[in-house]
């Protein structure tokens, strides 16, 4: 298994995403003897998961079912174990755009964090491509560095446990594009640069106050960055779903008062109006927005090593 690669059916180590419904989805390792408790029952792995295919619906216990998924970077950001703050699908699809990520690209990161973008930054890149990703905190770099192994990624991930602001990258003049997310990021705009290719190459920063962005610009222009801009994702979700209504056959009401002399302005006759007109129903397709909603979650400012 490999978040990379799709394989075909679930093997003994693999991680995999326990599928209850949209709202209802957690990771799973699968190892051999191992059960797993769900609200419909229990999940036994030897039996259950072990030899079946990804996509599989398998019943548990309790005569339940659920569906076990092959993971992808898109489900680990939506079930992924929180060690901190974590950057969702808007904004990582709009990061890896804008810095013109593809196969073979080389990326330095930092922080690492919880692994959030680092698992869609090393799906871009691969097969051929490598993240270096930089992160400040001893065991969520160990952990990241885990983690990887565990998803089949240590060959295209590379993890450093040390103070960017500080001592960089540890790489020089090979990045094609550099993503900064800590809470200092003007302090790492020159390691950053020193990370970049020669020209050219892309630079991102992820920062949730507008003074972070403001000095974080003021950096990147006295460092010779060039097309600095500033942009905010706000994502806004509407719930498809079936609404019914009662339609008035209002061709056969004119018709019945015409012929009767029906007085639709006699009190005594509304109540019989009323019940005419509600002769049936229709069904479609509505769109209603979520009653809440995600508000602000980050500024992201890029630009280009000139």
């Amino acid at each position: 298994m490999s978040f990379v690669e799709y394989g075909d059916t679930i093997k003994d180590g693999d991680t995999a995403i326990v599928f209850l419904g949209h709202e209802s989805m957690f990771p799973v390792k699968v190892q051999h003897g191992t059960v797993t408790q769900t609200k419909y029952g229990v999940i036994r792995h030897s039996t259950d998961l072990i030899g079946k295919k990804y996509g599989s619906k398998v019943t548990c216990s309790k005569g339940g079912w659920v569906f076990i998924l092959h993971p992808t970077p898109e489900l680990w950001t939506m079930n992924l174990p929180h060690r901190t703050q974590i950057l969702y699908s808007t904004d990582i699809s709009i990061i890896t755009m804008m810095l013109e990520l593809k196969p073979g690209s080389i990326v330095c990161e930092s922080g690492t964090g919880s692994g959030s973008l680092s698992h869609a930054l090393i799906r871009t890149v691969a097969p051929t491509g490598h993240l270096y990703t930089v992160e400040f905190h001893q065991q969520r770099a160990e952990k990241a560095r885990e983690e990887f192994r565990e998803h089949g990624l240590e060959h295209l991930v590379t993890v450093t446990n040390q103070d960017v602001c500080k001592n960089g990258f540890g790489v020089s003049n090979i990045a094609d594009a550099v993503f900064l997310d800590i809470p200092s990021p003007w302090e790492a705009i020159g390691h950053a640069k020193s990370a970049l290719k020669a020209e050219g190459g892309r630079i991102c920063s992820f920062s949730p106050c507008i003074e972070q962005v403001q000095r974080t610009c003021l950096a990147m222009e006295e460092y010779g960055f060039t097309e600095i801009n500033t942009l905010e994702i706000l994502l806004r979700v509407y719930n498809v779903r079936t609404i019914s209504l009662q339609i008035p056959d209002l061709g056969k009401a004119a018709e019945d008062n015409s012929s009767t002399g029906f007085d639709s302005s006699n009190p005594s006759h509304q109540g019989s109006l009323c019940a005419d007109l509600q002769q049936g129903t229709v069904q479609f397709k509505s769109g209603v927005p979520l009653r809440e909603v995600v508000g602000h979650t980050g500024y992201l400012t890029f630009a280009t090593k000139s």
